[in-house]
This record gives structure tokens, C-alpha cells and sequence, in this order.
């Protein structure tokens, strides 16, 4: 029997001690909601999981870029819309021009509507959304995913011959009228492959969208089962480090009231 160096003491108190570090630990998780409250509690989780959340937000931004894309494609088809109607009316002036009731007089009026038809188409040409040109031509690389990685999505350009040529005609005369008609058939013709166009890309975009949107959910899944706390599970580690802590501070008391035995020798 010793009196200066008391060992069950030592153990209890170290056993002790380790029971208060994991319940500070689970205590940490619990209030947090996450399972790595240190790197060291899962130094390679902690690199996949900042891995992971990084691409997450990418593929968030690269979905917001798809969308807006989208919203460029929906707003040019507005505007092609329009512009179809108005050709349909040229075309019609242009019939209505050749009628052989009809004098100069009237071909003048009817050269009046057509003129400002066509001025409508040319105004529409320099729109903008949100300072990029919609009619211009550019082609535009849309980004597809978390990496970067872009499609060309080809410009409509409404200074093209094909529109040009319907918007520089006239039906002031019988012969204009004819080759108005013409070329108002040319643009219908253009106009309509490149409201084809704007869908196919769209419908690209919007399964593109989707999938994005797919991606990020399993991304942020596979981020969850590394960093997030499994409540249940945990609440029941809670638990047993919260006994331990209270049995080992009953037996540290124990530890230390063993070498009072010595008192009974020495009376």
C-alpha cells in the first residue's frame, strides 16, 4: 500500500479524461450537424468533402448560365414571332400589289405599309438583352457543366441577304411588287429555319438544365454522407460518453478515497 503515488487515481483520471473529450466531441456534432469538427476527425473526408462542395456551387453557376441562356433563346423566338407576322403581311402586300385593279395611287399606299413593316424588322435587328445582340450573328459558347466545358449556339442575323434583300424591296409598281414577293418568301423561308434552330437549342438547353439540376442533388448526397452528423447514431454515442463521464468522476472518488486504508495500519 502507497500513499504518494496512487495508480487506480491515474487510471481513473485518464479513462476520465477520454470520456470527457469524445462527449465534448459528440457534443461538438450534435449542436454543429456535422460529423468533422476537426480535420483530424477525417483528414481525407475533409478533402473530398471541400472537393465536392466546390463543384457543387460550379454546377450551380453553370445551371444558372444554362437558364439564362434559355431565357436568351425564349426572347429572340419572341421577337421571331412578330417578325413572322410582319413578313406574312409583306407577303400579302406584295399579292395585293400586283392586283391589276389597282392603280399606282394604290400600290403607293400599299408601298407605305410595307415600308414601315420593314423598318419594324430593321428596329428589331438592334435589340439587346442585357447588352448582348440578339440579331446580330455572334455565335454563343454556353457553358454545360461544373468543368467549363461549352456548345456553340449559333446567332440569328437579321442583316443577313436573305432579310436584307426582303426589307430594301418596294411594291410601288407592279414588277417591284413581284420581286417583292420573292424575296419575302426567301426571309419566311430563312425565318423559319432560324425559329428551328432557337428550339433545338432550347430543348438542348433545358434537358441540359435538368440534368444539372440532377447532378447537384447527387453531388450534394455524396457531401452529406461525409460531413453530416447521423443524429440517431450519435445521440446514442451522447449517451454512452455521458455515463461514462458520470461513472468515471464516481470511481475517480473512489480512486482517491483508497489510500485513507492506510490510516487503519497506522492507528
Amino acid at each position: 500500500m502507497v500513499i504518494n503515488t496512487n495508480i487506480q487515481a491515474l487510471a481513473a483520471a485518464s479513462n476520465l479524461q477520454s470520456s470527457q473529450d469524445m462527449l465534448a466531441k459528440s457534443l461538438s456534432r450534435l449542436s454543429s450537424g456535422s460529423k468533422i469538427t476537426n480535420p483530424s476527425d477525417d483528414a481525407a473526408g475533409v478533402a473530398v468533402a471541400a472537393r465536392l462542395d466546390s463543384q457543387i456551387k460550379r454546377t450551380t453557376a453553370a445551371n444558372t448560365n444554362v437558364v439564362n441562356a434559355i431565357s436568351f433563346t425564349q426572347t429572340q423566338d419572341g421577337y421571331l414571332k412578330k417578325i413572322a407576322n410582319a413578313l406574312d403581311r409583306m407577303s400579302e402586300l406584295s399579292i395585293l400589289a400586283q392586283d391589276v385593279t389597282k392603280g399606282d395611287p394604290d400600290r403607293a399606299l400599299y408601298n407605305t405599309e410595307f415600308s414601315q413593316l420593314s423598318a419594324y424588322i430593321a428596329n428589331s435587328a438592334t435589340k439587346d438583352f442585357n447588352s448582348v445582340s440578339l440579331f446580330s450573328g455572334p455565335t454563343l459558347n454556353v457553358t454545360l457543366d461544373s468543368e467549363g466545358n461549352t456548345f456553340a449556339m449559333a446567332g440569328v442575323n437579321l442583316g443577313a441577304a436573305g432579310y436584307a434583300a426582303a426589307m430594301s424591296s418596294g411594291v410601288a409598281t407592279t414588277t417591284a411588287a413581284m420581286t417583292a414577293l420573292a424575296n419575302v418568301k426567301a426571309a419566311i423561308s430563312q425565318l423559319a429555319s432560324d425559329r428551328a434552330t432557337i428550339g433545338a437549342f432550347q430543348s438542348r438547353l433545358n434537358f441540359t438544365s435538368e440534368q444539372l439540376v440532377v447532378s447537384k442533388e447527387n453531388l450534394t448526397a455524396a457531401s452529406s454522407r461525409i460531413q453530416d452528423t447521423d443524429v440517431a447514431e450519435e445521440a446514442t454515442q451522447f449517451a454512452r460518453y455521458n455515463i461514462l463521464v458520470q461513472s468515471g468522476t464516481a470511481m475517480l472518488a473512489q480512486a482517491n478515497a483508497l489510500p485513507q486504508s492506510v490510516l487503519k495500519l497506522l492507528q
